[in-house]
């Protein structure tokens, strides 16, 4: 009875195992794509992976970075906006460099008070103490004189009326008298020159090392705002107001890099493509003049006929077009930008990804 049941459980288990491999072993039928895959529209034809941007004449987005550290205060746009040349797009905390520039401007306007004093010397005042002064000397001069003359002519008549002593006195009192108005004249002088040439020029100096001390503040002050350097649209504000920005950019919590403060487009019809060649297929590439290419927007089957702007001659590494950052890899592409109007029947932005077909040489000389 035993021996019955164990084979019975091992005819179960081989029915099983042959149901599963029959199970398991059966092709699966595979599931439809998302979308149509870009098909080759020419009969001989070079893919490219490209990345739609703003249009420019050179370049690719406008990236804007602030040219000092701060605090963002304020953002007054907002994306998708249009906005003109000149329009503030972020404004920072500029207190600090405020106050500074506050300080070297009365340091400037106290230097420039103290030029203007010297460039008006001499003073009406200064001069009538002087003049005075010399007047005064003058009196002393003539008073010991008198009192000189007085001694002598009473020494002539009677020589023991004044003693020898009384008539040095005199005589000297006269030669005081006389070096105090020769003071006073002199002083009388310098103060009717006015400055010296050497002390206005040396405040000039200092007037103006003041002032562009203040002009650079100044300067510097107005880099605390942002603004949009041509007519555009904002297209990503990657700040918010508190958040700390340097000149590298904003610092991205998730891709531990650094982004642009504010990203803007063109306010124009046509966008562009950048599209990325392979260096083995360099040299399969038309004439720039008979370039002939079809972008193929994804998830679509529209297919747009692009026009031929600009080749970027310089072969640099493959770029991860989904985040922007270069990778260490042997592969090096050429960009070659395309441009074309936007599409009625369908929404593009800048940053989208699209399928580009060139069409080679060899598919020109056939037709």
């Amino acid at each position: 009875m035993r021996t019955k049941i164990i084979f019975a459980v091992a005819v179960i288990g081989i029915l099983l195992g042959l149901v599963t491999a029959y199970i398991h072993g059966r092709e699966k039928k595979a599931l439809p794509p998302a979308y149509t895959p870009a098909s080759n529209p020419y009969g001989k034809g070079i893919y490219a992976n490209g990345i739609v941007e703003s249009y420019q004449t050179s370049g690719e987005n406008i990236n804007i970075y602030p040219e000092v550290t701060g605090t963002v205060v304020s953002i007054p746009v907002s994306e998708g906006e249009h906005v003109l040349k000149g329009a503030t797009l972020l404004v920072m905390d500029d207190s600090v460099q405020r106050a500074l520039a506050l300080q070297q401007k009365a340091q400037a306007e106290s230097a420039k008070a103290v030029l203007e004093e010297l460039k008006a010397q001499p003073r009406k005042e200064n001069l009538d103490v002087a003049r005075a002064q010399v007047d005064y000397a003058s009196a002393n001069v003539k008073n010991a004189e008198d009192q000189l003359d007085k001694q002598k002519k009473s020494f002539e008549l009677n020589p023991k009326s004044v003693s020898k002593y009384s008539l040095d006195n005199a005589e000297n009192a006269l030669s005081v008298a006389k070096a105090n108005l020769e003071v006073a004249q002199k002083q009388y002088e310098l103060t009717k020159a006015g400055a010296w040439s050497y002390d206005i020029r040396n405040q000039e100096n200092q007037y103006e090392a003041l002032s562009k001390s203040y002009e650079a503040s100044n300067a510097l002050l107005g880099k605390y705002t942002l603004k949009a350097p041509v007519d555009g649209v904002v297209l990503s504000v990657n700040a918010t107001p508190g958040s700390y920005i340097s000149a590298q950019g904003t610092y991205d919590s998730y891709t531990r890099g650094f982004n642009p403060v504010i990203v803007l487009g063109t306010d124009h019809p046509y966008l562009s493509v950048r599209s990325y060649i392979d260096e083995i297929l360099i040299n399969r590439l038309p004439d720039p003049k008979d370039i002939k290419a079809t972008m193929f927007i994804r998830g679509t089957s529209i297919s747009v006929p692009l026009e031929f702007v600009r080749i970027q001659p310089y072969v640099s590494p493959k770029v991860q077009l989904s985040d922007q950052r270069t990778e260490r890899v042997d592969v090096r592409v050429l960009p070659i930008i395309f441009k074309f109007e936007k599409p009625k029947e369908v929404t593009m932005y800048p940053g989208q990804l699209v399928d580009v077909y060139i069409e080679e040489p060899q598919a020109v000389d056939n037709k």
